[in-house]
């Protein structure tokens, strides 16, 4: 399992959404803040967004938003500052439910808001996955449900690459460059394939083809923490999910993220989670997956004005 796949996979519950928008003359719609990622994209026109905290963006035809951590902002049309446009405004407008009791550091660090401008060229598999999408929204058949809701994790996906790409690409220090760095990425690979695995960090660095000091100061300059303290907050959140989600013995969820004993896992959860893992699975179950938001239902993250 390739880390951003894993870490994807551990956040998202629930269905995404998603739906058109097509705005006129002078309008705002305002998504108010809630526990997920929403999205828009400008098939055509273009608009403003505003955040409570950041400068106005100018968004423009092609143009990719990603709110990763839900902020309340607004969409507005553009004639309010300038007179000289009065053009419609098409947008596809979603979200996704995620499951923020163990966020990754990796999408902890990202921004308020991801703005990928369009650019001829840049970024094919996004465009063509935003393409399809609009497609299926603006045309549905029988099948689009299952269609949209696959197009939809494509998506984020797509987004999510694109950003690190971006970031990578300009040198910016962090998990986009842990995640472009082959010798580091191939470590996290392995502690998230193998998350049982007695790993040292000899071994690791042996995936990652560097000696052991090498590879402890790379993965501690890009990760953030040192390898193996990675590792153990990666088996508890993993130890966490699994908790939550199924109904597998203490024992067996131990030993899946490698811990010999009941014991030694009870004492690293607690230390971890400050709470047993007997007591977090009686909290979390049957709250893992929060009501899905709809447009007619009260708890819809967006109310137009």
């Amino acid at each position: 399992m390739d880390v951003l796949s894993d870490v994807i996979a551990s956040l998202r519950s629930g269905r995404p959404f998603a739906n058109r928008e097509d705005r006129a003359g002078t309008w705002r719609t305002a998504f108010a803040a809630f526990a997920g990622a929403g999205f828009h994209i400008v098939m055509s026109g273009a608009c403003r967004l505003l955040t409570p905290d950041g400068l106005p963006l100018t968004l423009n035809t092609g143009d990719v938003v990603l709110t990763p951590h839900g902020i309340q902002h607004t969409l507005e049309d553009l004639s309010r500052t300038d007179a000289d446009f009065d053009g419609p405004t098409s947008l596809l407008c979603g979200a996704y439910q995620l499951d923020r009791t163990q966020s990754h550091p990796l999408l902890s660090a990202l921004p308020d808001v991801i703005h990928l401008r369009a650019q001829f060229g840049r970024h094919p598999a996004l465009r063509s996955a935003v393409s399809l999408l609009g497609n299926e929204l603006e045309n549905p058949q029988q099948g689009s449900s299952a269609a949209l809701s696959t197009l939809l994790d494509l998506l984020l996906v797509y987004i999510l690459r694109a950003w690190f790409k971006d970031e990578a690409d300009r040198g910016v220090p962090g998990w986009s460059a842990a995640l472009a760095d082959p010798a580091v990425s191939a470590a996290l690979s392995a502690m998230h394939e193998s998350p049982a695995r007695a790993w040292t960090v000899e071994e690791l660095g042996k995936q990652a083809n560097l000696s052991r000091a090498a590879f402890a100061r790379r993965f501690t300059a890009l990760v953030g923490e040192p390898p193996l303290t990675y590792l153990t907050w990666w088996r508890l959140s993993v130890a966490a999910r699994l908790l939550k989600e199924s109904g597998t013995s203490l024992e067996s969820v131990a030993q899946h993220v490698g811990y010999g004993s009941r014991h030694a896992f009870a004492n690293a959860f607690k230390r971890e989670h400050g709470i047993s893992p007997g007591r977090y699975r009686l909290t979390h179950t049957g709250n893992q997956h929060p009501t899905q938001w709809h447009p007619e239902s009260g708890n819809d993250p967006m109310t137009a004005s």
